[in-house]
């Protein structure tokens, strides 16, 4: 069993190996192509996740998606950190 991937604002999260974020042209959608699995992205989703570079923290993420959409800091926060520990318990992020 290995050791459960935990999220933190100094995390530079990542796609973990063997997962795609590509555009989808017959759903004309953002997805993550995992193995046997496909995660649909919606507009936010896709912002967040276009970002998690590996080169990149949380913190630097939420700061550049409050400038972008001029919301309050605690309210991206939550939902970035979200976003990525959900992925990450699904196997589909790294930090």
């Amino acid at each position: 069993m290995s050791t459960p991937v935990v999220i933190a604002e100094s995390s530079a999260p990542r796609l973990a190996r063997g997962m795609r974020l590509q555009f989808d042209k017959q759903r004309e959608q953002w997805i993550i192509q995992a193995p046997e699995r496909v995660f649909v992205l919606d507009t936010i989703a896709h912002e967040i996740l276009q970002r998690c570079t590996g080169e990149v923290t949380v913190t630097a993420i939420v700061d550049d998606l409050v400038a972008k959409f001029n919301a309050p800091r605690d309210m991206i926060a939550r939902d970035v950190n979200a976003l990525l520990q959900n992925f990450a318990d699904k196997g589909v992020m790294t930090a």
